[in-house]
């Protein structure tokens, strides 16, 4: 039976183009696997494996096309003046593994693991041991146990190497882990000149960021000078490069270089290998990168999956390699106690047992957790007003809008897809109609009411709000109580802007597990559709589940959840083997 391919205008175009490249007359097997190999960077992978689609029967506008097996298919590919070895420019790179790649995903690639492995091998320079030692001893002091001991370590790792991976589940101290570091940098002989970077994917995880930098601050056992230096300002990833408005590039490069000397990158697993490659090429030879992340979260929506990757080959590689000594991996939870309900199914489903984790979430033992089976489309309204009315009633009552933000982050509904009744779109207009008929919101304009949460889709650099922000129309004192879009500010506050100026934004009762990556909530309510899609995978169920602070709950069918959980996602790339290979030959 043939598999239909559904091919997208750009592999079309990008298809055609490199077959009148290659002499005109290439036949329908090469046009077929050029436009794969664009379609796979658009469902985010890197490079296209010949081994998934060779010998298939593949359905393409009506005509179905007989793949041969991968030796013929890199016998054709060979035979292309388009298609070139690893290291040739041309405009497609297949290299010994039978990946195929646009050549631009290989050349980020190849850069992106050559500046993590020469970073890797590099220890850094000025260290004063004793100093190291006193601190560490100070500041993570009670910090005992095996697993204890991880954080003490990642912060020796990260001041001794230029490159430290840190990786761990939610409550693990990742980010309390981070401001030793940061006292520990400031605390040796030249740490007054350290100049340092905090960045993030997202101007939402920013924030978060921040706000736990200072929270954590006051803590610290080393004296108010250092406390004071240790710096809270933290900016996206795109911002700190210099994101040049309307272009693909940047002001910070390799060929004009960022000027810090140590960069810390967190949300990790949210960045695409594009961007990635752009901020670890645009460092100093001598600058130390930390990443911090959690690489059982559901990856980047574009191409690649670049701290799963690092830390793929960190776990496998020799002992030799300079990896497996820059990962670490924190492992005790500080927010969630032994067996509690969000613990217990987190580790049921990171570890892909689907029937377990059911089990899990139906039992009455554990606290935290609550499963629903899925209401009917036509009861779904019904079910969801208890939720809705109990989750959001709160903040629809704030008398400010910054008491507004903070209340309307306590409750959130996740979704896997987009559209239909139990996705992004149905959901938000079921919650609307519930709120309106109890009188909680006006919706004399749909789009402009007081309350309605806002989810900025596209980044807008003039106005500082990115892709994933959170706001809320309401009455502006100062402007005679006229509706503003409100949003945190920088410094804590909220900061006000006119509902006709903000870019592309959509309504934030409902939004997908994707758009959730660098959020908590006290509360969650995950609703998943009622047939497998390809996006149901376990990651997904885990990132859901891990928004929660407190309690979550999943309304799914069982079937559906099961195999989603059974389910890993799969990005093809040839970053982790670019990274064992070349350690493994260091």
């Amino acid at each position: 039976m043939a598999i239909l391919f559904q091919e997208r205008a750009i592999d079309r175009q990008f298809a055609s183009f490199i077959c009148r490249e290659s002499g005109g007359a290439t036949g329908e097997v090469f046009r077929l696997l050029v436009s794969l190999a664009s379609s796979a960077v658009g469902k985010g992978n890197i490079c296209l494996s010949l081994a998934d689609c060779a010998g298939q029967t593949l359905a393409l506008d009506g005509k179905e096309i007989v793949v041969p097996d991968v030796d013929a298919l890199v016998e054709l590919l060979r035979s292309m003046p388009t298609v070139g070895l690893p290291g040739q420019h041309r405009p497609l790179v297949l290299d010994l593994h039978g990946r195929l790649y646009l050549y631009r995903y290989w050349q980020y690639e190849h850069e992106l693991a050559t500046n993590i492995l020469q970073k890797a091998s590099t220890q850094a320079e000025g260290i004063d041991e004793a100093i190291l030692q006193a601190g560490l001893g100070r500041l993570f002091r009670g910090c005992e146990g095996e697993k204890s001991d991880r954080q003490k370590e990642a912060a020796s790792v990260a001041l001794h190497k230029q490159f430290c991976v840190i990786s761990g589940g939610p409550g693990t101290g990742k980010t309390s882990t981070v401001v030793r570091i940061l006292a520990l940098l400031l605390e040796q002989k030249e740490g007054s000149k350290q100049r340092i970077a905090m960045t993030t994917p997202t101007g939402k995880a920013a924030a978060r960021l921040k706000a736990s930098v200072n929270d954590m601050r006051p803590t610290l056992e080393c004296t108010d000078e250092i406390k004071l230096a240790i710096p809270d300002n933290v900016v996206t990833i795109q911002r700190l490069l210099g994101a040049v408005s309307g272009l693909s590039r940047f002001r910070y490069s390799p060929k004009n270089q960022l000027p810090y000397d140590t960069v810390i990158v967190d949300e990790a697993s949210m960045i695409a290998l594009p961007l990635m490659t752009a901020l670890v090429t645009a460092l100093k030879p001598s600058a130390r990168l930390i990443l911090l992340g959690d690489k059982d979260q559901l990856a980047s929506v574009e191409a690649g999956a670049v701290l799963g990757d690092i830390c793929s080959a960190g776990e496998e590689g020799s002992e030799a390699s300079p990896l497996s000594s820059s990962l670490i991996k924190l492992e005790k939870n500080y927010r969630f106690q032994a067996g509690s309900g969000i613990a217990e199914i987190s580790r049921a489903v990171n570890a892909g047992l689907g029937e377990e984790a059911l089990a899990l979430m139906k039992s009455t033992a554990l606290s935290g957790i609550a499963w629903q089976g899925l209401p009917e489309r036509e009861e779904l309204r019904r079910v969801l007003a208890k939720k809705v009315l109990e989750g959001f009633r709160s903040y629809l009552a704030a008398e400010s809008a910054a008491e507004a933000l903070e209340r309307f982050d306590r409750f959130r509904i996740l979704c896997a897809l987009r559209d239909g009744p139990y996705g992004v779109s149905g959901l938000n207009s079921s919650v609307e109609s519930i709120l309106a008929g109890e009188g909680l919101i006006r919706q004399e304009n749909r789009l402009v009411y007081r309350g309605r949460p806002l989810l900025v889709t596209a980044n807008n650099y003039s106005m500082q709000l990115f892709n994933g922000d959170t706001g809320i129309l309401f009455p502006d004192p100062e402007r005679e109580g006229a509706l503003m879009a409100f949003f945190r500010a920088p410094d804590g506050g909220v900061r006000s802007i006119m509902p006709e100026r903000l870019p592309l934004h959509e309504t934030a009762f409902a939004m997908t597990v994707h758009k959730s990556q660098g959020s908590e909530f006290n509360r969650v309510v995950m609703v998943l559709p009622p047939v497998d899609s390809d996006v149901m995978t376990r990651e997904l169920i885990y990132t859901g589940i891990t928004r929660a602070k407190e309690n979550v709950e999943i309304w799914s069918n069982e079937g559906v959840f099961c195999r989603a959980v059974r389910k890993k996602t799969e990005r093809h790339s040839g970053l982790r083997d670019a990274l064992f290979i070349s350690a493994s030959q260091s």
